[in-house]
């Protein structure tokens, strides 16, 4: 029942930019922190950025900072990832990860590839 989908992933040329969507159904999306988090080939997963329930406060990786904006929409039970100035680091597997509590969840991620 709980499912998580992210999409928007695809190929993009250094100093690109993509937005990315999760898609929620099946938990009360509006008590859950919504994450980004990222996979390279050979690397661990790393914490991208996240949101708090009602979109108060956002946290972006060092990484990432400045260049990526993480939002969501509870009224769709979506979350989004704005990336911008996209480097070639930035290639990885990109999941959505809700959590509250003890409770976590985790999408299937989405390919993103920055290359000439």
């Amino acid at each position: 029942q709980v499912q998580l989908v992210e999409s928007g992933g695809g190929l993009v040329q250094p100093g690109g930019s993509l937005r990315l969507s999760c898609a929620a159904a099946g938990f009360s999306f509006n008590i859950y922190t919504m994450n980004w988090f990222r996979q390279a080939p050979g690397k661990e997963r790393e914490f991208i950025a996240r949101i708090t329930p009602t979109g108060g406060t956002t946290t972006y990786a060092d990484s990432v900072q400045g260049r990526f904006t993480i939002s969501r929409d509870n009224s769709k039970n979506m979350v989004y990832l704005q990336m911008n100035s996209l480097k070639p680091d930035d290639t990885a597997v990109y999941y959505c990860k809700a959590q509250n509590g003890f409770r976590a969840y985790w999408g299937q991620g989405t390919q993103v590839t920055v290359s000439l």
